[in-house]
């Protein structure tokens, strides 16, 4: 498949926020988890190459198999605070690689989420976010493009308002159809080569059959990039409706007696442990994206300096029970390191 044009100019663009300081964390970090693998124990150095931080959990949608469409978290509600984010940021900017601005809930709700995104433009990190797409309006749209976001991520899982509506309860396909639309037209009209605009499409039983117009779709937008993503759902041992029938687009595989397994082995290793956290809006630090309601906390930013935090003491032994014993972490059951989770398809 040839790589379009549009994805070379992503490529250089990240290439283009490197600096050696970045580059030598990365080799810190790339080797102190091999190491980690070979001996068997949790040796780490390095600082992390992304974070991502969570805008707010408030979400306008209503999706089964996620904790902000349920409404189902037990940790507190909120937006996080550009003063709070800038701080952090200031902390660790200089080797950061990238940053994506998402975890739970719609990043535009936030009212100050594009500033928060300029000022990590200012820092020269590359900044990514995942939206529903329903806040992408002529303005807001302008103003993404203003604020210097390097990739925007667009869910729009169904072309049809039956199919998308099926796990986007409560969406509006017309909606984030337009919004899309409002993007690549200012991206058009200001001559940026950024956001870099990726429609991704959660494949479930529902909208599989859908793949080859999502494609059309993107095509006549001018979308840059497709990504059909596996669905992670919470409740599949007895099957659930979501599951799709297309194999390969499934997490999890039927076994003989009817029941349902996750397909990946869980292997007692995790590059994210390594390379990554994650800060909830009020500044939590957990360890990856699988801890939605925020269970394992490492740290709270509003009382610790992030090094603090990062060297702790109870992040290094949350690293070593990851090299003991994956099967022992709750949220690492369901988890889907070392399972291909995405197929990118250009347009």
């Amino acid at each position: 498949m040839p790589i379009s044009k549009a994805i070379v100019r992503d490529g250089l663009n990240f290439l283009s926020k490197l600096t050696l300081l970045k580059i030598l964390n990365f080799g810190q970090l790339y080797i102190s988890y091999h190491v980690s693998k070979f001996l068997g124990k949790a040796v780490h150095k390095g600082e992390p190459m992304t974070i991502s931080m969570e805008p707010t959990t408030a979400c306008n949608l209503r999706c089964p198999e996620c904790p902000s469409g349920l409404r189902s978290f037990t940790r507190l509600t909120g937006n996080l605070k550009s003063d709070f984010f800038r701080s952090t940021i200031d902390q660790v900017h200089s080797k950061l690689m990238y940053l994506i601005l998402y975890f739970q809930g719609e990043p535009y709700i936030n009212p100050q989420f594009l500033e928060m995104v300029a000022y990590a433009k200012r820092k020269n990190i590359y900044t990514i976010t995942s939206t529903n797409g329903h806040f992408l309006s002529e303005e807001n749209a302008k103003k993404t493009i203003e604020s210097g976001l390097d990739r925007i991520i667009i869910s729009i899982d169904g072309i049809t308002q039956e199919s998308y509506a099926a796990y986007r309860k409560e969406g509006k396909l017309e909606e984030v159809i337009q919004g899309a639309k409002n993007l690549v037209h200012w991206k058009k009209e200001m001559k940026s080569p950024t956001p870099f605009v990726i429609f991704q499409f959660l494949v479930v039983k529902p909208n599989e059959h859908e793949i080859d117009g999502l494609i059309q779709l993107a095509n006549e937008i001018g979308v840059d990039e497709v990504k059909l993503k596996t669905a992670q759902v919470y409740d599949f041992k007895h099957g659930n409706e979501l599951i799709p029938t297309i194999e390969k687009y499934s997490r999890y595989r039927k076994n003989a007696d009817g029941t349902y397994s996750i397909k990946n082995y869980l292997l007692n290793h995790c590059w994210k442990m390594w390379h990554s956290c994650v800060v909830t809006w009020d500044g939590i630090v957990v360890p990856c994206c699988f801890d939605k309601d925020a269970d394992h906390r490492l740290g709270n930013l509003k009382s610790n300096d992030f090094k603090d935090i990062w060297r702790s003491k109870d992040y290094n032994e949350f690293r070593s029970l990851i090299i003991k014993g994956r099967d022992q972490i709750d949220i690492c059951n369901n988890c889907t390191e070392g399972c291909k989770v995405w197929e990118t398809v250009s347009v």
